[in-house]
């Protein structure tokens, strides 16, 4: 059977259905990731509405982005100017006229209840539109309970939301030594439930690299290790990323449900 390129799929027919009136622009094509960063079959990308970043690209041109949270020297590379030059070069390929500034305050091993005390600091030091937010390994790592990650990651995103700042939350990493720990697993699905509750974008991050491993150990002549393939997971997510902003502004928001009288 042919492969597809799934997320590309869902993100390009999300944005050819999705009216773009609100923002005043027409919705453009998105080109395909990478072969390298096929994920046969899974959707990487839940999809939510960017409306805040929108409203900056509908009226001033420009997008402020804040990448905070857990990171590693490898954003830095393999390809030319790193990871967030990845997400610069296709939103403004995307949109002709855009400049999108990324600004990198990621904080290797960060907990989220650290990183959600500089996050507020940060988006007024750098009037941020969007925040990127890698969380959730390190405290799955440090065993910080459940309770209290979704505290801190609850409260922040709600902050965010009230301030008209968007956010996207990239979630763990993949590791096969930690597929059946059950605390890292609680941990991942915490986010995800934060991002569902709260109509927030989520990467699949765990999902897209378990998929690549997969891909790439059935098809490599030579054993893979564990650490090639979050080197190249890295790249992938900086691919899934910048569609995943491009499709997040058509987007519409849902509608609220009616609140019921007492």
């Amino acid at each position: 059977m042919k492969r597809q390129f799934a997320v590309a799929a869902v993100l390009a027919g999300m944005a050819a259905a999705v009216a773009s009136s609100a923002y005043g622009q027409s919705v453009p094509g998105l080109a395909p990731v990478p072969k390298a960063c096929e994920t046969p079959g899974l959707t990487v990308i839940a999809a939510s509405p960017l409306p805040n970043i929108a409203t900056a690209l509908k009226e001033r041109k420009k997008i402020n982005i804040l990448a905070i949270g857990a990171t590693s020297a490898s954003l830095r590379g393999p390809v030319s100017g790193g990871y967030y030059a990845v997400l610069e070069r296709f939103l403004e390929s995307t949109f002709k006229g855009l400049d999108v500034a990324v600004v990198h305050r990621g904080v290797s091993g960060e907990l989220a209840a650290d990183a959600a005390d500089r996050i507020r600091n940060e988006v007024a030091l750098n009037e941020a539109d969007l925040v990127l937010w890698q969380l959730g390994t390190a405290d799955a790592l440090a065993q910080v309970p459940v309770a209290d990650f979704q505290q801190d990651v609850t409260q922040t995103v709600e902050w965010l939301k009230a301030h008209k700042v968007d956010v996207i939350l990239v979630g763990l990493r993949y590791a096969r030594s930690l597929a059946k720990d059950a605390h890292y697993q609680a941990i991942r699905s915490t986010i995800k439930e934060i991002a569902n509750t709260h109509n927030v974008l989520r990467i699949g991050r765990y999902q897209a690299e378990e998929t690549m491993e997969r891909i790439r150990r059935e098809h490599a002549e030579v054993p893979i290790s564990q650490a090639e393939v979050s080197e190249a997971s890295y790249v992938c997510m900086a691919e899934y990323l910048a569609r995943a902003i491009a499709a997040g502004l058509f987007v519409k928001e849902r509608p609220k449900l009616p609140t019921k009288s007492p």
